[in-house]
């Protein structure tokens, strides 16, 4: 008996979880969870920028205080990102967004009569994903 789509699609999800690519992005974001300085900033971020939503609320803005408070989430911001274990885990969240990316258009050639073993891992420059409003591939 042939394997149908859906069980060929859970083994295809299981080959994705065992990618190098994967793996390093799952221990980068349990370590970005758990790693008490980066929580700290964005959670310094996250108030900051409830206070500036606040203050962008009030009936009376005041725009010199909107304004640093807005100096202020980017900052935090920053140096959220800054950090070298948030670096690290968007640099692997990259990576495994390339892979993810590549799956679905493969998929995507084959559901539109193309051969999956000849498709480009990449969808062509310009390539929406979305066949519907596509002139074709070169």
């Amino acid at each position: 008996m042939e394997k149908d789509v859906i069980q060929l699609t859970r083994e295809l999800g299981e080959a994705i979880q065992k990618d190098d690519r994967y793996i390093k992005f799952d221990i980068l974001g349990q370590q970005a969870d758990t790693d008490t300085t980066l929580q700290n900033i964005i959670g310094e971020f996250n108030i900051a920028r409830m206070e500036l939503s606040r203050l962008m609320k009030e009936p009376e803005e005041n725009a010199e205080k909107i304004q640093e408070q807005d100096a202020k989430v980017r900052e935090l911001y920053e140096k959220a990102m800054s950090n070298p274990v948030m670096t690290e885990f968007n640099k692997a969240k990259e990576e495994i967004n390339a892979l993810l990316k590549s799956v679905n258009y493969i998929i995507s050639c084959a559901a539109n009569g193309e051969d999956p073993m000849t498709c480009p891992e990449k969808a062509p420059e310009g390539c929406t994903g979305s066949c519907s409003t596509c002139g074709g591939c070169g």
